[in-house]
């Protein structure tokens, strides 16, 4: 069997791809993309493949005729989650995953960060040196409040949506899920998007893990941000296209919204002078969410787990398609 690899990770991981596939051959292409949002280039290799893993050109795909198994190195499949492509997949047999495992607990602490810097007041903190006693450091002091027993909605609900869900337990938060479908296995209250108005008025905190499509672009818009209580803050994990910047930066500007966390945005990065660099309580981190030490060697180990799943004729995780 071949298997094609375009994923760009470093010498040690590609070694431990390479010896992890054996005796089945690894095959490279001529030249990799720059990352995993960049467009990649087609290669005749992946005609060979039967097992892909990496970001393969999409147009190319129709060309790899012994391609069963396609496993993306990323948990976003923006370019893969067209209507054209799930019937081309549908029609050819071809299974797809992603690699949601990999980057879903890293994402989540990050969002589990950006509310306890927004409980605990970071910014306003680090950014003060005043004198203990003073009233500017008595109103830093008494700014903090603890999300506990606030309400919390979860705009998506995949494995990051639910390791946060397990971070934000102890704080006894009324959690509220969006969900085209509810599944009732969510194990907290579920909403369709047609019933989202009524939980966005009762949250104060909104976290947006919805990945990009043509449904959710600029989901969260001015009427959204309108319903949300006064004063709720909103943490962006998902993607930047999810979100109408320009309605995102008069919501901060009015005081409909208290504060926003975004670790994406459309563009990443943005440019100088964009309107949200310099919005008050916008706190930005360079799409850095999923990233964590030895990121290269658990997304190949991912891949080696569902390798094996795959040559046993085992359930493959993180499915999509």
């Amino acid at each position: 069997m071949k298997v094609f690899s375009d994923a760009t990770v470093n010498d040690q991981a590609l070694e431990q791809l390479r010896q992890g596939v054996a005796p089945h051959d690894l095959v490279r292409p001529q030249k990799l993309a720059a990352s995993v949002l960049a467009k990649s280039e087609a290669d005749p290799a992946l005609c060979e493949a039967q097992v892909a893993f990496g970001q393969p050109d999409v147009e190319a795909l129709a060309e790899a005729h012994h391609l069963r198994w396609l496993h993306l190195s990323s948990a976003g499949f923006t370019r893969y989650d067209t209507p054209e492509f799930r019937v081309f997949a549908a029609q050819r047999g071809l299974v797809v995953t992603n690699s949601s495992s990999v980057y879903a607990e890293a994402c989540a602490e990050h969002a589990f960060a950006f509310l306890l810097a927004q409980a605990r007041c970071l910014p306003q903190a680090l950014q003060t040196r005043a004198a203990s006693g003073t009233p500017e450091w008595l109103a830093v002091r008494q700014a903090g409040q603890s999300p506990r027993g606030q309400t919390a909605v979860l705009l998506g609900y995949g494995s990051i949506a639910a390791h946060l869900a397990k971070l934000l337990e102890p704080f006894d938060m009324k959690l509220i899920a969006m969900r085209r479908t509810p599944r009732g296995d969510e194990g907290m209250q579920t909403v369709t998007p047609a019933e989202l108005s009524g939980a966005l008025s009762q949250a104060d905190h909104v976290f947006n893990l919805l990945p990009a499509n043509a449904e959710s672009q600029h989901f969260i818009n001015a009427i959204r941000l309108t319903q949300m209580k006064r004063g709720a803050v909103f943490y962006n994990i998902g993607r930047g296209t999810t979100v109408d910047q320009v309605a995102l930066d008069a919501a901060l500007r009015s005081g409909q919204l208290a504060g926003a966390w975004l670790d994406v945005t459309e563009p990443e990065p943005l440019p100088d002078g964009h309107l949200l660099l310099n919005a008050p309580n916008c706190h930005i981190t360079p799409h850095t969410a999923g990233g964590h030490r030895g990121e290269d060697g658990t997304l190949v180990w991912h891949f080696l787990t569902n390798f094996r799943r795959y040559l046993a004729g085992e359930t493959l995780q993180d499915r999509i398609m």
